[in-house]
């Protein structure tokens, strides 16, 4: 009910993982590498670790969408609380292996058939386990028995685990050490800065079509930043109620104030996180959607600078189906005005 009244054409905070909404920082952005890489390369296990709410689920099907052709299999999971008769029946199910489940040795025969001629057709297998910190040891035993796999000079599946980081302390006991040894790439997601606050909350607001500095204040920035911690979920749900309430009392752009009203109901504290030193904001133009320079102590200068200037590039979320330097919309609309 929003959209009409901040110049929206969409709901800019929706809570699903929509590629299209995606915005890399340097950390993300390699992260992606790292999934498309472990999507292609048949390097065996690739682990994501990020705590809840960092943007795993995104960026994986962002990977999956980048990597996504015809002569490619993957499979996902996004549910791994299942037994091992209920996790080879689904397997069977999105290979497209029905005459072989209801049967462990029935399915592995058929299962590894259709790997070796996929692989020989030039194609690539992937099971991705989503949620991964929530898998059953006994599942962990049978995807390394899966990752085991191999020709002579390739694995025939590629497994990508997901999950919070407690899967890292999980994959630490002695009994899954042979699985741990088979993860051959690495990588995990982490909190955003103040900085990168901005340009999330800047480059979504752009896609929806609204021009950032006229929904929020860099007061109001602020606020969410702290109140959310930088985690990128609980950016956008701080926003979304931010929108509904700025609408609701017909007032923009959205100020600290109201930003303050809104954590209150989310039971948020609205300063849970003070900005540390190097989340000062900068005094040298940025552009959003490259990396933030090194902090570098300076005098803060007027109150009219820009959050983000206009003679800067304008940033955009990546487009995961193309190079990830390639814009995914060419909007003319200033970003976020800094300090």
């Amino acid at each position: 009910m929003y959209k009409a009244f901040f110049g929206l054409n969409e709901r800019p905070f929706q809570l699903t993982p929509n590629p299209r909404f995606l915005v890399l920082n340097p950390r993300h952005r390699e992260a992606l590498a790292t999934l498309r890489y472990g999507l292609t390369s048949s390097p065996g296990i690739t682990l994501l670790l990020g705590e809840a709410g960092t943007g795993k689920t995104t960026l994986l099907r962002a990977a999956l969408h980048a990597e996504h052709r015809p002569e490619h299999r993957h499979v996902v999971l996004n549910n791994p609380t299942l037994s091992s008769a209920d996790f080879y029946e689904i397997l069977a199910d999105r290979f497209g292996l029905l005459h072989a489940s209801g049967s462990k040795g029935r399915f592995l025969l058929a299962f590894e058939r259709d790997l070796v001629e996929r692989h020989r057709a030039g194609g690539l297998t992937a099971v991705v386990i989503d949620e991964a910190q929530s898998l059953t040891h006994e599942l962990f035993e049978e995807l390394r028995l899966l990752a085991n796999l191999e020709t002579a000079t390739a694995k025939l599946v590629n497994v990508v685990l997901v999950g919070q980081q407690e899967l890292a302390g999980r994959l630490n006991d002695p009994s899954l050490r042979q699985l741990k040894q088979r993860i051959a790439l690495r990588c995990s997601l982490a909190p955003l800065d103040l900085r990168w606050t901005a340009s999330y909350i800047a480059a979504r607001l752009q896609v929806a079509g609204a021009v950032p500095v006229e929904v929020f204040t860099k007061d109001a920035i602020v606020s969410i930043y702290e109140a959310s911690r930088g985690i990128p979920r609980t950016i956008g749900v701080v926003c979304e109620n931010a929108l509904l309430a700025g609408y609701g009392a017909q007032k923009k752009p959205v100020d600290r104030s109201i930003v303050a009203n809104v954590c209150r109901d989310l039971d948020l504290p609205a300063n849970g996180r003070p900005p540390r030193e190097d989340d000062a904001p900068p005094d040298e133009d940025v552009a959003v959607a490259k990396p933030p320079a090194p902090a570098v102590p300076q005098p803060r200068r007027a109150a009219s600078r820009s959050w983000f200037s206009s003679r800067s590039k304008e940033s955009r979320p990546e487009s995961a189906a193309e190079d990830s330097e390639a814009p995914l919309v060419a909007d003319p609309t200033r970003i976020f005005k800094f300090f």
